[in-house]
């Protein structure tokens, strides 16, 4: 029987719970419901009074979430979209990354985004919201692309001291599937090659590296072998990985679904432009989605996020330099 995404995300959650009576999950309809992509689906049953329904208020979820956190408990706040999140910007950034170094307390918290596109989900529900928690000091972000790192990450997050922003992708609920969950896993900070190469480099992460992955091999009939670096997590970073790769290769493309200004893809570019500056025998280049509010139709939301096709050209615009 296959595992879904969808599934090692709750599976996690539930030997978490099994491992430490400290972990409890909060957020809207994530009770009897289940929650609203059934991420928590049996969870209040199995484990009464720690998988608890919020108001309809990510300000007061957060900060519920802190206070537990600094009192020595470990929530997992879920979102019902990561474009929600803002509503608890402050409490998430302003007290959540800041706990630690104000009062040298931990505060051991994982926030729960399901994050990106998918077909007609338009500007509201579809955001990929990495960068913005990148940005602070204090918070780890994940962005898991495989069915194995959604469950080994998502328990090493419930496991960490600080506050972790868990980015999963919506459109890998479904449609991504394993034959078993994993037994052992890479550490969450390091990043990984998925497929090896010797022409250039693209790293990306979470759904993104599916589609590189396929522009990979769509290359191969040209002569061209790729090398693909899924991130895994983009705060921190893991440069020294990222460096390996450029030296092997001399090319870079660094891709995300996220919008172009600031996001993880341009920390990939400046990191590897100060670091590794030798190392290129091309400019490195980004590819990100377009710099609009994402759009409802799926064929506009095709068009304005990077695809397999367009990240192929790219890459043959970095090889031909």
């Amino acid at each position: 029987m296959s595992v879904t995404y969808l599934d090692a995300i709750r599976s996690a959650q539930e030997k978490a719970m099994e491992m430490d009576s400290s972990v409890f999950i909060y957020g809207q309809d994530v009770g009897r419901f289940g929650g609203a992509f059934k991420a928590t689906k049996n969870l209040a049953e199995r484990f009464p009074g720690r998988v608890i329904d919020s108001p309809i208020s990510e300000d007061a979820m957060v900060g519920m979430a802190v206070g537990a956190a600094m009192e020595g408990m470990r929530p997992i706040v879920e979102m019902q979209f990561a474009d929600f999140s803002t509503v608890g910007l402050n409490q998430m950034l302003n007290h959540a990354a800041t706990t630690f170094w104000r009062t040298g307390k931990p505060c051991p918290m994982v926030l729960r985004l399901p994050s990106g596109g998918t077909p007609g989900s338009g500007p509201f529900h579809s955001q990929s919201m990495e960068a913005i928690y990148s940005h602070y000091p204090g918070i780890v972000v994940m962005t898991p692309a495989t069915v194995e790192d959604a469950y080994t990450m998502l328990l090493e997050a419930v496991k960490m001291p600080d506050p972790v922003v868990f980015c999963e992708h919506k459109l890998l609920y479904y449609h991504l599937k394993s034959d078993t969950l994993p037994k052992s896993a890479l550490p969450a900070f390091r990043a990984q090659v998925v497929r090896a190469g010797r022409d250039v480099t693209c790293v990306t992460y979470s759904a993104m590296v599916h589609e590189a992955v396929a522009a990979a091999k769509e290359l191969v009939e040209e002569g061209y072998e790729v090398e693909v670096v899924d991130l895994r997590t983009v705060k921190p970073l893991d440069t020294d990985t990222i460096l390996a790769s450029v030296a092997r290769t001399g090319r870079l493309l660094a891709v995300g679904e996220s919008w172009p200004w600031g996001g993880a893809s341009a920390e990939v570019v400046a990191r590897v432009a100060s670091e590794g500056f030798e190392l290129l025998d091309a400019p490195p280049k980004r590819l990100n989605a377009k710099d609009t509010p994402v759009p409802y139709h799926p064929n506009l939301w095709a068009a304005h996020r990077p695809t397999a096709v367009r990240i192929a050209a790219a890459l043959r615009e970095v090889l031909r330099y």
